[in-house]
């Protein structure tokens, strides 16, 4: 397995049909309507996939960070609602379409192979964060869902404390909760002693 830096460079040098673009905060970088086959690999920055439903409720379906694979070809559930990734920060993201795995290019390249050696690692990491979603979602009570968060965010930090990638408000649309019910929750963990909280910054006080 090659490195993923490797990768990206190996598919942008051997077909001309990969694209790599940039895009700017808050900048639409793809929609979930048109059905395109597309696969998106965000290179840098941090991105969300964002869906509004008919009375313009806001929920952050998935939240990507570098290295995180996304695209339509992910997400087959059938919605009339709005359903679109937009750039939390400046973010370059490189796009293929998976139909190039079942065509290849007159010229033959070696992307198909390339692609074909990592695919599996990285629909495992696909599958891993589908998984942590799901982990989030199903827990019961709001407090669940919030120390189950800060729990991932914890290890993949390597640190007790950490800094949330979402504002508030952002938070509570990612766990699926009311924003004003989270807050009182967040006020309790502060008064039980279970978290620290500076700003954006969380600490885990207990195991």
């Amino acid at each position: 397995m090659i490195s993923f830096q490797e990768f990206i460079k190996d598919c942008e040098k051997n077909c001309n049909k990969v694209q790599r673009k940039s895009f700017k905060k808050d900048e639409i970088i793809t929609t979930y309507i048109a059905k395109r086959n597309q696969i998106c690999i965000l290179i840098s920055g941090s991105a969300d996939l964002v869906r509004y439903d008919s009375n313009g409720n806001k929920t952050i379906v998935e939240h990507f960070t570098s290295n995180d694979i996304f695209g339509e070809i992910f997400y087959t559930i059938a919605t009339n609602n709005e359903l679109f990734v937009k750039a939390r920060h400046n973010s370059e993201v490189l796009f293929f379409s998976y139909d190039l795995m079942k065509h290849k290019c007159k010229t033959n390249c070696a992307f198909h192979k390339i692609f074909q050696d990592n695919l599996s690692e990285l629909i495992l990491s696909k599958v891993t964060m589908l998984n942590t979603r799901v982990e989030l979602l199903t827990k019961r009570s709001i407090r669940d869902k919030l120390l189950g968060y800060f729990s991932i965010l914890s290890v993949r930090n390597f640190n007790r404390t950490f800094s949330l990638p979402f504002s508030l408000t952002d938070l509570a649309d990612y766990l699926s909760i009311d924003r004003s019910a989270m807050m009182r929750e967040l006020k309790y963990l502060k008064d039980d002693g279970i978290i620290k909280k500076n700003g954006n910054k969380i600490t885990l006080l207990i195991q």
